[in-house]
């Protein structure tokens, strides 16, 4: 039995089609916002701040091993449901939460662990959805776009103040935005340019200190698509340590618009 803790995006339901086929037994946590695994007769809806009711269910359940997958989003702590130990875990989420989202995660791992239930890697049933190093894409980066690379990676392991940044955009070795809370699609309406076409590089590496386990960059064909809208002309990830949702799609459109899928 694993308990599968799930937020929002598409690669909890990449995850779930997996484990059903294999006829894995499992149960959610559903923690998406808009509840999207209520149908699921092995679904249990809960609040982030019912560490007491996810504790008793998958103990319950004789559940000792957990995966998370899906975004969980920073809650309103003021609105938070919050049972016994909600209560008494809720301070260090507080805390956590000013690093980030990434961070809640983290907290909530330790948590776990306190309570003898060990976090999985979210890839650990679907390791398809990443990939090695190497070229994915008719096009490959020319000097110029190495350039911008380069100037990308640069960015992001020089981030401090933006721990939570998974994502930079460049154009021209210049840095035209930085991934904020909005997350990749708001960095990417930001970089758009009506003069360039064609031109620069979205880069996402995990954050710093990230915990692999969990929160990994996530790339998907509306990635590709919202790159393109930008002007950009490529996309780069991290080798294993990144989620790529419907790659064939994704690298169909890639080579139809003459962009690039670089893996470092």
């Amino acid at each position: 039995m694993i308990g599968l803790i799930f937020g929002d995006t598409d690669f909890p339901n990449k995850i779930l089609k997996t484990i059903r086929n294999k006829k894995i037994r499992y149960l959610i946590i559903d923690l998406s916002k808009s509840k999207k695994f209520k149908k699921d007769s092995k679904s249990f809806s809960v609040s982030i701040g019912q560490f007491g009711k996810i504790i008793n269910i998958l103990k319950e359940n004789s559940c000792r091993k957990v995966l998370f997958a899906g975004k969980v989003k920073k809650p309103n702590f003021s609105k938070l449901k919050l049972d016994f130990k909600g209560i008494y875990y809720i301070p260090r989420i507080i805390k956590a939460s000013k690093l980030g989202d990434a961070a809640i995660l983290k907290e909530i791992i330790k948590i776990l662990t306190q309570n003898k239930i060990k976090t999985e890697n979210s890839l650990k049933f679907n390791p398809e959805l990443t990939f090695k190093k190497g070229n994915y894409s008719k096009i490959k980066p020319n000097n110029k776009d190495q350039l911008d690379i380069k100037k990308a990676i640069k960015t992001l392991n020089n981030l401090k103040q933006y721990n939570y940044s998974q994502g930079v955009v460049v154009r021209n070795k210049k840095v035209v935005s930085i991934e904020g809370r909005g997350g990749t699609k708001k960095l990417l309406e930001k970089s758009k340019s009506k003069k360039f076409r064609n031109h620069g590089v979205l880069v996402k590496f995990p954050k710093k200190k990230q915990d692999l386990r969990v929160d990994l960059p996530t790339i998907g064909l509306k990635t590709l698509q919202q790159s393109k809208i930008a002007g950009l002309k490529g996309i780069v990830v991290k080798g294993k340590k990144h989620v790529f949702l419907d790659k064939n799609k994704c690298i169909s459109f890639a080579n139809k618009n003459k962009m690039f899928i670089s893996v470092k």
